[in-house]
């Protein structure tokens, strides 16, 4: 006979939500002078505390801080919450001035809808990612008036009521609990209770240091738990929202419970929580190539870049690439292949750390006979010729280094960027991430088709020549899950994070970079001064670049930039 459980302690989870509870009042209260300082002396403990998280994160995921695959974790760690506190501090800033979040200059019409241009936001931004941009879509019918009017509405005499949030953290990407913590304190004026995931509890003492002046006024809690103490927190009575990284399934449990009647409540919508929800869910994310006149050298540089967003992380990213989309007619999708393949093989091993990644990759090797085993760790999968609509792969998300190829018809760009949106939309499930790659004379060459692809992808980041993962780090952009999901259908989730312009009736990001490195980029018509990007797996100098531009991130002095693009231009 099995032992019963033990007894859960609520105590430390009651106290935490309690003492929120008692000071949500006076973080409503907090003027925003206070709030911008507040983040001002955040940034130095980032910096002090960088090396000692990305250290613990990479020993975790089974590898050593100075390996380099280490830059990863200073890209996703440090990095993209400096970054993140960086853009909330000038819209503050801005508006501690007397001047709108936004710039009326960056909101236009385009294709009939109203767009915001929200990167590059400052000087730096053009200095060290030239040639990126990114601007957010406006859902249907909202007016340019609107989105000046609705912006930061928190501090434009909108503020919203004293709560608490409950935030479950994710167990893979470290930046995104306390970006989530961010975005409820000054996005939606909420203080936290933040429930470590079990896979990375070891971050706490990481995050306790960043936030230690929000924990000291009682405006942020950490806890530790696995689901027992998540289930109980979502029904605790001083617990006013919630916001979930994860999957469908943990929205589900909570929502709609997880007995025997759990079903027939979802049909009926009758939860068993009604408490305000939003989440970040993940799906199959394509990528999405078009046919077009690329060289060697782009098949090269783009198979480096579909790599990157399968392994970075092991796969474990809800928006790692799963889904290859390409050409069935055009000559260069086995050159592709073939360069992706040399990648794989290429690159220094490291195991999926993830819990359950062997078996998920074990259901996609038993599944297709044609499963390629590449590089020396065993934990690369590519499938070469998907065909089968109901294969696991299409439905499923792997959460691990395992990369599907779909062929579809096409005998040209337009022909073919209708089929793939089409499959993309229709398909595969999720609407968190999706990428499109395209040559710049393909663009220009039949720009109605591309300009098509992109309104109509429907996918809250949509990345041309960018991963999609490269929104979550800008702060500028939102962050999350295309619009129409509902609780009883949660796809992706519900609601946008990160923000830092607070715009309101969001629809999508689109995200855009330069299609090939400086100084290749005269030769495809679209020149920038950026060399291969340091977040790719095959940079040379990344792990040295992203430590400097975390420190310049946290710290902008001029004399930090001649180190860092003295790095970038050799990697």
């Amino acid at each position: 006979m099995s032992a019963a459980p033990p007894a859960l302690d609520t105590t430390p989870l009651d106290t935490a939500a309690r003492e929120l509870k008692e000071h949500a009042a006076s973080w409503t209260a907090t003027a925003l002078p206070e709030r911008i300082a507040l983040l001002e002396r955040m940034l130095p403990r980032i910096a002090d505390g960088a090396a000692a998280t990305v250290a613990d994160a990479a020993r975790a995921k089974g590898y050593a801080p100075d390996s380099g695959w280490a830059a990863e974790d200073w890209i996703t760690a440090p990095y993209a919450l400096a970054q993140t506190i960086g853009a909330y501090l000038h819209v503050l800033r801005r508006l501690a001035a007397g001047q709108p979040p936004v710039d009326a200059k960056a909101v236009r019409s385009h294709e009939g809808r109203t767009v915001v241009d929200v990167f590059p936001a400052v000087t730096a931004d053009r200095l060290l990612l030239n040639g990126f941009k990114a601007e957010v879509w406006t859902l249907p019918g909202t007016t340019r008036e609107q989105v000046l009017a609705r912006a930061a509405g928190e501090y434009r005499g909108r503020p919203g009521e004293s709560a608490v949030a409950l935030v479950l953290g994710a167990g893979n990407v470290a930046a995104i609990t306390p970006l989530d913590i961010v975005h409820k304190l000054y996005a939606e004026g909420q203080v936290v209770l933040a429930k470590m995931n079990p896979v990375n509890a070891y971050l706490r003492p990481h995050f306790e240091k960043v936030f230690t002046e929000f924990i000291e006024a009682g405006w942020v809690r950490f806890v530790d738990g696995g689901g027992a103490e998540g289930a109980y927190l979502t029904t605790h009575e001083d617990i006013d929202t919630i916001h979930v990284t994860g999957s469908d399934r943990t929205h589900d449990a909570i929502v709609w419970g997880t007995d025997e009647q759990a079903e027939e409540r979802r049909r009926a919508d009758t939860p068993v929580n009604t408490k305000p929800f939003t989440s970040e869910l993940g799906g199959v994310s394509p990528c999405i190539v078009t046919p077009g006149p690329w060289s060697d050298a782009d098949f090269r540089f783009q198979a480096e870049h579909i790599v990157t967003s399968k392994l970075n992380n092991s796969g474990h990213n809800c928006i790692a690439t799963q889904v290859l989309v390409v050409p069935r007619e055009w000559d260069g999708t086995e050159k592709l292949l073939a360069q992706i393949r040399t990648v794989l093989r290429a690159l220094p091993p490291r195991p999926d750390y993830y819990p359950g990644a062997a078996d998920r990759r074990a259901t996609v090797t038993g599944a297709h006979a044609d499963a390629e085993i590449l590089g020396a760790d065993d934990c690369r999968v590519l499938v070469p010729d998907i065909t089968d609509p109901d294969d696991p792969m299409l439905k499923v998300e792997v959460f691990a280094s395992a990369l599907g190829v779909v062929r579809l018809p096409g005998a040209d760009a337009p022909a073919f960027l209708r089929a793939a949106t089409d499959f993309a939309n229709d398909k595969l499930p999720g609407t968190l991430g999706a990428t499109l790659l395209v040559h710049p004379k393909t663009e220009r060459a039949h720009r109605a088709a591309v300009d098509e692809a992109v309104a109509d992808l429907r996918y809250g980041t949509l990345g041309v020549n960018l991963w999609s993962a490269f929104g979550f780090l800008l702060g500028y952009t939102p962050w999350g899950a295309f619009p129409g999901h509902t609780r009883q259908d949660i796809g992706s989730g519900i609601g946008f994070v990160h923000n830092a312009f607070l715009l309101e009736d969001i629809e999508k990001t689109v995200v855009r970079a330069p299609f090939a490195p400086s100084p290749r980029g005269l030769f495809t018509g679209a020149p920038s001064l950026s060399p291969r990007p340091p977040y790719y797996v095959t940079n040379r100098t990344a792990l040295t670049t992203m430590r400097r531009m975390t420190a310049y991130t946290a710290d902008p002095k001029a004399s930090r930039l001649p180190g860092i693009f003295a790095s970038a231009l050799r990697g």
